[in-house]
């Protein structure tokens, strides 16, 4: 009750972490990690919240075209920029969707997650999510082209070259 009734004024409750806990149960009642209540902390107090009220639609890193299953073409993005770009956003009071290629960046805290591979991932993920974005940002490498035939087994090595054909991908910031 008292918690329910701290939430009804406008407190902001951390709910406890999970694993084991001095009574020798497993489940909810440890302290959340520092690393968390930091999280919670800067949120709160890290920047003017000029920001509340409004979407934000973000992607990030690159997108993964398959070969095969276990070959790809992409590119180097690091996903920084738009990582950035969220955190920020997500800092100054905006509820953010981040729409996110394979990174090897942890995801942003408070921020609504997307993860997608291929470059249609993206696109479908940006139509539904952009509706109800009043700002977007479109930080993605998203890849230009994608193989026109998908192997569905390992291309095996042949003696001399191999060709691979390619397409084009539907251009998402067009299509919205």
């Amino acid at each position: 009750d008292n918690i329910a009734t701290l939430r009804h004024y406008g407190f902001e409750v951390i709910d406890p972490a999970s694993g084991f806990l001095a009574c020798r149960d497993i489940g909810a009642g440890k302290m959340p990690e520092p690393e968390v209540l930091l999280d919670y902390i800067l949120r709160e107090i890290a920047c003017e919240k000029d920001m509340l009220g409004l979407n934000v639609l973000v992607t990030a890193g690159p997108t993964q075209e398959k070969i095969d299953p276990v070959r790809y073409i992409t590119n180097h993005s690091t996903g920084k920029m738009g990582y950035a770009i969220a955190k920020n956003a997500m800092l100054r009071g905006a509820e953010v969707t981040l729409v996110s290629g394979p990174v090897s960046i942890e995801p942003v805290p408070f921020v609504n997650f997307v993860p997608v591979i291929s470059a249609q991932d993206m696109k479908e993920a940006m139509l539904t999510h952009s509706k109800e974005a009043d700002y977007i940002f479109m930080t993605a490498a998203v890849a230009d082209y994608t193989p026109a035939n998908v192997a569905t087994e390992k291309i095996k090595k042949k003696d001399g070259d191999s060709t691979l054909e390619l397409k084009r991908t539907t251009d998402i910031l067009k299509t919205l």
